[in-house]
């Protein structure tokens, strides 16, 4: 969630990580329209200018940060079809996306739905798109006889859910599992799925 180009930062995205900073920070309702626009440098004017609402400020955020336009990229430009390299870098892209949006996913995580009526939806449509494009790659795996056709999208799934898992167990400072690291972790469990899905 960081401006990597150096050039001078938007409005627009100034206001959607001052949002995010302070909507993790203190919740949805915790943080007023102004407390945003201020914190971003800003006018609440300039706030409403750009999204209206501060829900629409939320979800584009969402929209912004979220790992599906890099994951659809890295399918569409990365993969060299050899499936231990290929989930190698699903993984590491995974987590690094995943880690630099920290606060974006907490908020996922703590926000009710009854105050953000079709976030949570807008908010699965990410997960949503991975498991799609990760299922139509075991299929294309299947199709070259480099993997077992049975159930890509289980495979995709259990995939997705075991490194999201990773992810959460690291996500709070206190670790339910502080001995295993990620490293390690994205290693084995390639090394188990590669194996597992050997014709």
């Amino acid at each position: 969630m960081n401006d990597s180009s150096g050039s001078k930062m938007g409005s627009s995205d100034k206001l959607l990580l001052a949002a995010l900073h302070l909507i993790a920070e203190k919740g949805y309702n915790g943080v007023t329209t102004l407390e945003i626009a201020t914190a971003a440098g800003l006018s609440e004017k300039t706030l409403f200018r750009h999204f209206g609402t501060k829900q629409k400020l939320l979800e584009a955020a969402f929209d912004r940060y979220h790992y599906a336009e890099e994951m659809k990229k890295l399918f569409a430009e990365k993969l060299v079809w050899d499936l231990e390299k290929d989930l190698l870098l699903v993984s590491t892209t995974y987590h690094e996306i995943m880690n630099r949006n920290r606060k974006m996913i907490q908020i996922s995580l703590k926000e009710d739905e009854g105050q953000l009526p079709g976030f949570r939806a807008r908010t699965q449509k990410h997960p949503q798109q991975l498991l799609e494009i990760l299922t139509h790659y075991f299929t294309e795996m299947a199709a070259k006889g480099k993997i077992i056709a049975t159930n890509p999208e289980m495979h995709a799934f259990t995939f997705i859910i075991m490194h999201f898992g990773a992810f959460m167990n690291d996500l709070d400072s206190q670790k339910s599992y502080p001995g295993i690291t990620l490293a390690p972790f994205v290693q084995e469990s390639i090394q188990l799925f590669a194996r597992a899905l050997r014709p």
